[in-house]
């Protein structure tokens, strides 16, 4: 178990201390430690709360308290870490087994000082870092579409490995359009503060950090437009050169077809075929089956086929 006392500084403190004592406060339990401790701390929870397997974020509003899950996503990473909250007027005490909100507490206790200390101000700390370094990660995924936009038009890309490239980075977009969908209803659920756990002043901090999920949410279709766009870029290059090769083909099979009429025609050997006799009828089909390769190609350079 793990508490602080929110002060200018979180301040580590006994659980049953800071609850006879009062002030804003926070805490992280295990699901065992929850299962015996949760009843002594009040809260009012009249809802079913998944402690072992929170699978996405959200709230939910009890009969005097709040409850729900987040999820710590990190851009690049496939599997999101997940733990479950409960909050009322004094503090809040996640529920974790996994360190996950451990690490996200302890990173703030090293870099945060509070002028006006308080529960949400708090919890507007500990939300951004949900979305800490989310900015700069979307910028960069913005660049490497735009590097596989300039491989493709260029031709310097693998064909399937662009397109293994860009269906990955769709992946990962489509995975934090819904991280970020589910954070934003979040926010919204604390900032409606139906129980009136935070003062009016207060309840900005919770429309700074939406107003902030919803500039990356709409950052994030920006880029998964951009993405459907290079991939089709991608089917039309593909398409361009199935269509070079077809010209190509088309050309050698139109070269040839004469070619082989004529081989096929003087294959027959019929006796009374008189060029079979002629001493000019060897020089004669070769200077006709020049003549007919280089008008055709000459054709086909005046339509522009070559």
């Amino acid at each position: 178990m793990h508490c602080w006392r929110i002060a200018q500084t979180l301040e580590e403190a006994e659980l049953s201390g800071v609850l006879e004592t009062g002030g804003p406060f926070a805490a992280i339990l295990t699901p065992e430690e929850w299962a015996k401790e949760g009843e002594a701390l009040s809260m009012g929870i009249d809802m079913y709360l998944d402690v072992e397997y929170p699978a996405l974020s959200q709230a939910q509003v009890n009969y005097d308290s709040l409850t729900g899950s987040l999820r710590w996503m990190r851009v690049g990473e496939e599997k999101a870490k997940g733990f479950a909250f409960a909050l009322d007027e004094r503090g809040v005490v996640f529920i974790d087994r996994t360190d996950t909100a451990l690490a996200l507490v302890q990173g703030m206790k090293s870099s945060r000082k509070w002028h006006a200390p308080s529960l949400a101000r708090f919890l507007y700390d500990f939300l951004e870092q949900l979305i800490d370094g989310h900015l700069p990660a979307l910028t960069a995924m913005d660049s490497r579409l735009a590097d596989m936009e300039r491989r493709i038009e260029q031709e310097e890309d693998d064909g399937e490995e662009a397109a293994e490239k860009i269906n990955d980075l769709r992946g990962e977009l489509l995975d934090l359009r819904t991280h970020y969908e589910q954070l934003i209803d979040v926010g919204q659920e604390l900032e409606e503060n139906e129980n009136g756990f935070f003062s009016q002043e207060e309840l900005r901090y919770f429309r700074m950090f939406t107003r902030r999920v919803t500039r990356l949410q709409e950052l994030n279709r920006a880029l998964r437009d951009y993405a459907v766009q290079v991939k089709d870029l991608y089917q039309t290059g593909l398409e361009i050169r199935q269509n070079r090769a077809m010209n190509t083909l088309t050309v050698v099979t139109s070269v040839f077809l004469p070619l082989t009429l004529i081989v096929g025609w003087y294959g027959m050997n019929f006796t009374r075929m008189p060029e079979l006799t002629s001493p000019w009828g060897y020089p004669g089909v070769i200077l006709v089956s020049v003549a007919l390769v280089a008008g055709l190609l000459i054709y086909f350079k005046r339509k522009k086929w070559l």
